[in-house]
């Protein structure tokens, strides 16, 4: 089973609607995955789950095992200032270093509303998911001006389909 991660809390996200698309993209080729949307994640997880407090929150606890449970994820990042978003690093790091990522497989999808498709953000990621022992996919979308190319829950832009499809079918055999 893939986890799918859409990698921000930000309300009604476009990466929300981009985890779904990604989602059903799996399906088509009878794989079954799981979405963590970290707009789920509880608001005082900061706080009550990291460090010190490692393992003290239930809720967020569930979230550990489902990530160390997992095999292959699939992390759909949008940009945010230059590179993800900080709701992500605190979730990782609240994560069982370092058997939650070690010898796994990740794919990786980059959003942005401006024309970089979170390329800076995608690298950031990999070097922090290498250093965690993870492996990752060469292939790594970059969805640039995606609000542009995003109506009514369907990409609209050919080439950005092609680079998923291509992604998913590399994430099964990977």
């Amino acid at each position: 089973m893939f986890t799918i991660v859409c990698s921000t809390n930000r309300q009604n996200s476009l990466s929300k609607e981009i985890s779904r698309i990604y989602q059903d993209l799996l399906k088509d080729q009878g794989q079954e995955s799981q979405i963590i949307d970290l707009q789920d994640l509880p608001q005082d997880f900061v706080v009550s789950a990291l460090y010190d407090n490692s393992g003290k929150n239930e809720h967020f606890n569930k979230y550990r095992e489902l990530m160390l449970n997992s095999e292959k994820f699939v992390f759909i990042v949008p940009e945010y200032n230059g590179s993800f978003p900080g709701v992500l690093k605190a979730f990782i790091d609240g994560l069982k270093f370092p058997n939650t990522f070690t010898n796994k497989k990740c794919a990786l999808v980059g959003l942005s509303a401006g024309v970089q498709g979170a390329g800076l953000a995608l690298s950031h990621l990999t070097d922090i998911f290498n250093y965690c022992g993870m492996h990752v996919l060469a292939l790594k979308p970059k969805l640039a001006r995606i609000d542009s190319n995003l109506k009514d829950g369907v990409i609209t832009d050919e080439l950005y389909m092609e680079l998923l499809e291509t992604q998913v079918k590399q994430i099964i055999e990977f």
